[in-house]
């Protein structure tokens, strides 16, 4: 039976994964905070350690010896620039921290779940060949995994076995803080626009299977986007809406509205000490097309990208089953 090291198993991706992984019939030791919510963990036949990615003693107390393989999922989202340094410390020197762990206890191999935003902002579909310019965006999320990823390649220099995921938007269940807002906000009817992109989406349940088949498959040193399904956020609303049972906008809103309500919101943010719902971060994300190709995904991880349906259903009767959504009305 193989054995995973799990960072963010707590998180959206880390929890889908751990339900793939156990399922494949894998031994799982999944790493957390002190201070994480482990509601859905003790749920599951697994080994809970606890230490940050953020603390190397506590890291390398608990990493195991030649585990065959570490999936270092934890990862800092954040869109919101008054917690840029705590993210950076969490992407950054969090990965720098699992990279030298991994070395000094000889891990087999090293999934690291990097993000389609290392690539950065292009008018054109992205691939693994597309020319980073991430170090230059106003997005300190895509710095900081521009830069994870760099510390992991220092790794693979020093002779760590390691391959990167890049996904796309993902969609899914344990979806709390990403795009299951998007129904919220819907539900309640709080929507404050729908801006004018594009993107590309994925379904988390596949994300997860691109992971474990990358420790089987993928190259060492290779990156593989993970993509989809190409949709406009006006014809998104939509589909929600039509799950829910709500009225959605008939047009997009002009960007301009939404980079004042980006920066106003900014403003009483710096007064009440709240994360605003709208951020310029945000604004600048969904105002910026951003599409990709997952065939290298497709053709040597077997990734099946899924339907824009599959995953805003699955995502929605998961919402029902957490009481995040009210039922819909008929």
């Amino acid at each position: 039976m193989p054995v995973a090291f799990v960072t963010g198993g707590t998180g959206f991706l880390g929890l889908n994964l751990i339900e793939q992984l156990l399922a494949e019939s894998w031994e799982v030791v999944a790493l957390h905070r002190p201070t994480s919510n482990l509601r859905h963990l003790r749920e599951k036949d697994i080994q809970l350690v606890e230490g940050s990615i953020a603390e190397p003693d506590s890291l390398i107390t608990v990493f195991p010896e030649k585990v065959d393989a570490v999936f270092h999922v934890a990862g800092n989202t954040n869109m919101w620039s008054p917690r840029n340094k705590i993210q950076t410390r969490d992407n950054v020197e969090g990965t720098r921290n699992m990279v030298a762990a991994a070395l000094k206890r000889r891990a087999k191999r090293f999934i690291h779940t990097s993000s389609i935003a290392v690539y950065g902002h292009h008018q054109h579909r992205m691939d693994e060949e597309t020319q980073s310019n991430a170090i230059n965006s106003p997005i300190n999320y895509y710095r900081t995994k521009y830069l994870a990823e760099k510390e992991v390649r220092r790794g693979i220099d020093q002779g760590l076995d390691a391959v990167m995921i890049n996904p796309a938007n993902i969609i899914g269940p344990y979806d709390y803080h990403n795009w299951s807002q998007f129904f919220i906000l819907i539900d309640r009817q709080k929507l404050p626009g729908v801006p004018p992109a594009i993107h590309t989406f994925c379904h988390v349940r596949e994300v997860a299977r691109a992971h474990i088949a990358a420790f089987y498959k993928g190259k060492k040193g290779g990156n593989y986007l993970l993509g989809g399904v190409e949709v406009d956020y006006l014809s998104l609303a939509q589909e929600i809406g039509d799950i829910l049972g709500k009225p959605t906008p008939k047009r997009t809103t002009s960007i301009w509205i939404l980079k004042l309500l980006g920066r106003v919101s900014l403003w009483i943010s710096y007064i009440n000490g709240k994360e605003p719902d709208i951020t310029p971060e945000k604004v600048f994300l969904v105002t910026n097309k951003m599409l990709c190709n997952s065939q290298k995904a497709e053709r040597e991880l077997d990734y099946k990208p899924a339907s824009l349906k599959s995953m805003l259903d699955d995502c929605y009767q998961w919402m029902l089953s957490e009481g995040l959504i009210g039922q819909k009305k008929t």
